[in-house]
């Protein structure tokens, strides 16, 4: 089978997100992505180390189109907001890659721009030192956590219906029972709004 002479990062990136979006995140190895390729497992380590390079070259694409610039001047929250939502809706079209941004968080230069925003808005807001530090990893834990519940386990997920029928815990039945009418967006802006007013607070 004849193969490219060479094969650019974003062309590897581009097949490993496909393998990703296709078979989700178990299904990427070297060899389906040399087969996307049309090349050899083997000629796959031409063009990078292993797999964890591999997979930073994922977050990179996907990243590669976030918008991190500063949102237009308003409110600090509006901004985090806005900022915590264009998060949302850039993964959220690659759902399998989600599991990477917590790997790859320090690594990736979409994060760090995304982050350097963030501080930004937080700094001029008054956030200094610690409770700077405290506020920019309590929006990754949120917006990360929120992701890979929305993706991986969403409230209204086939778990729902275990919970909904535990006996022993009534509270939490009861509130799996209502899990069901809530909507993903809903969920994910209650949840940011309630880590937003502890900011503002």
């Amino acid at each position: 089978m004849p193969r490219p002479r060479s094969v650019s990062p974003a062309r590897l990136a581009a097949a490993a997100l496909a393998v990703i979006d296709r078979d989700g995140l178990a299904g990427l190895s070297m060899r389906a992505v040399a087969a996307e390729l049309g090349l050899t497992t083997m000629a796959v380590y031409r063009y990078v180390a292993d797999r964890d390079e591999l997979e930073a070259l994922v977050v990179e694409e996907v990243l590669r189109t976030l918008d991190s610039a500063p949102p237009a001047a308003q409110p600090f929250t509006e901004q985090l907001r806005i900022l915590v939502e264009r998060v949302r809706a850039t993964v959220g079209r690659h759902p399998g890659v989600v599991p990477l941004l917590v790997s790859h968080r320090h690594r990736s230069a979409g994060v760090l721009r995304w982050s350097e925003t963030v501080v930004g808005i937080l700094h001029a807001a008054g956030f200094d030192g610690t409770r700077r530090v405290i506020a920019l990893r309590g929006l990754l834990s949120y917006v990360i956590g929120a992701l890979q519940l929305e993706h991986l386990g969403p409230l209204a997920g086939p778990g729902t219906a275990t919970i909904a029928a535990l006996a022993d815990f009534p509270r939490l039945a009861e509130t799996g029972r209502e899990a069901g009418a809530v909507a993903p967006d809903d969920e994910f802006a209650g949840g940011l709004a309630i880590v937003l007013r502890g900011l503002s607070g």
